[in-house]
């Protein structure tokens, strides 16, 4: 079991900046790809960042390319994301999640995800 608690949400204005950061508990998080999904309402639910278990590789939604860094701090079980530049489209509830391999992710699933943190972004 890994448990995963996310925290950095807040109120933004538009053009500034966020960091969320998880920090996982429980099984060796070395093991998993981790990832940022968000749920904004009356979308679907997007990955917008994940990377692997090395931490060499990572990937971004079309969306967030260029404005967000997902990073992973192995020694302290933590992973980060970094959003700049941030847009109201970018408001919604986003969440932590480990998957076995980054495929896992990429295919919208995950072997464990935390509650969330709400991300608003004013106009």
């Amino acid at each position: 079991q890994v448990h995963l608690v996310e925290s950095g949400g807040g109120l933004v204005q538009a053009g500034g900046s966020l960091r969320l950061s998880c920090e996982a508990s429980g099984r060796t998080f070395s093991n998993y790809a981790m990832g940022w999904f968000r749920l904004a309402p009356g979308k679907d639910r997007e990955l917008v960042a994940a990377i692997t278990r090395n931490g060499i590789n990572t990937l971004y939604a079309d969306s967030v390319k260029g404005r967000f860094t997902i990073s992973r701090e192995d020694a302290k079980n933590m992973v980060y994301l970094q959003m700049n530049s941030l847009k109201p489209e970018d408001t919604a509830v986003y969440y932590c999640a480990a998957g076995g391999q980054l495929t896992t992710l990429v295919d919208g699933l995950s072997n464990y995800r935390g509650q969330g943190t709400q991300v608003t972004v004013s106009s």
